[in-house]
């Protein structure tokens, strides 16, 4: 597999710092076949969670042959699983929960995993291509929970379109497009504060962030655009290391003769990179949009806010996205 853009240059820097990421569902042959691409291609240790056996029989029927480096461990024998129910059960004890609980618990291979994460013994996880947004985020919530001083885990699509002169090169952030409904104003903090460090820490870019609107500098006025006014005005009391304007229509925000039109005095207008939604609707749908329409690479929904990256993919993924959210999680977890 070859890489091209910003997955390119991704993939380039975590051959510098390889990290072990654990992937929990060794029984999709999508993830057999990107774990094997991510092993050969050396851009992470990787950790598959199963029966040997069955791995092995699905890869000989699959006609996939792993390489050696790959670590195969069985969350029912693993040597520390006690050691992880007894964790578990610790961390969780003041929720109700029992050893013997604790000990269901980790016979999924996702909270297994993830107690792998929180234990040091692997540094990302990666889940989703057969399990729920749910099923993958309800431990990482619980176990690993949010990164010091947010409140707010969310997430995040790195997009990258052929059209070099929008974003930065092409490309671009749009968050939260698959974690947080109908965020609040500190929610929109949080969101806007994380999206603009994620894109500066995945891409090395500086982030000009947009808080996107149908308004653009109160040609429209509403509850909604209130709303966005008291994020820019939160945002512009802390000390921040990016630029950050609002609100801002999508045009506005990325094409320069349109800001020079309706937000002219904007040092972001016409440059942004970091487009944040008002809502998980709008984000859904715009980055779906990109992805159709306008042939853009769309990466992830890749989560940020955690102690420890742990990313979701969709049950629709092809080996290429899984392979991609490998990479990226890497990135993440340096």
């Amino acid at each position: 597999m070859s890489f091209s853009g910003i997955v390119a240059k991704m993939a380039d820097e975590v051959k510098h710092d390889i990290k072990k990421i654990v992937l929990p569902e060794s029984e999709d042959i999508r993830v057999l076949k990107a774990a094997k691409i991510v092993a050969e291609q050396n851009l992470a240790k990787i950790v598959l969670i199963g029966n040997e056996n069955q791995i092995e029989a699905k890869c000989k029927e699959e006609g996939v042959v792993l390489p050696e480096s790959i670590e195969i461990i069985d969350n029912m024998t693993y040597s520390k699983r006690d050691e992880y129910d007894n964790l578990l059960y610790e961390l969780r004890k003041a929720k109700g929960i029992t050893l013997e609980d604790a000990k269901k618990m980790n016979d999924d291979k996702v909270y297994f995993a993830t107690m792998m994460v929180k234990n040091h013994d692997a540094d990302g996880l990666v889940s989703g291509a057969i399990h729920s947004t749910a099923n993958t985020l309800r431990p990482a919530l619980q176990i690993i929970k949010a990164a010091e001083g947010v409140k707010s885990v969310s997430s995040f699509f790195l997009m990258e379109t052929p059209k070099k002169e929008l974003g930065k090169d092409g490309v671009m952030l749009f968050a939260d497009c698959g974690l947080i409904e109908f965020p609040t104003v500190e929610q929109l903090v949080d969101i806007t504060i994380e999206s603009a460090a994620s894109y500066k820490a995945l891409t090395g870019y500086d982030p000009k962030v947009a808080l996107l609107s149908y308004s653009t500098k109160g040609s429209a006025k509403n509850e909604a655009i209130d709303k966005l006014n008291e994020v820019l005005k939160i945002l512009h009391e802390k000390k921040l290391d990016f630029e950050v304007d609002g609100e801002l229509q999508l045009d506005a925000a990325i094409i320069p003769e349109v800001a020079k039109l309706k937000a002219p005095e904007s040092t972001v207008a016409g440059k942004a990179n970091v487009l944040i939604f008002p809502n998980l609707e709008a984000g859904n749908i715009g980055y779906k949009m990109a992805q159709r329409f306008g042939d853009t690479l769309a990466i992830g929904p890749v989560t940020q806010g955690l102690k420890s990256p742990v990313n979701d993919l969709s049950r629709g993924s092809s080996v290429d996205d899984i392979v991609g959210t490998i990479i990226v999680t890497c990135m993440q977890a340096r």
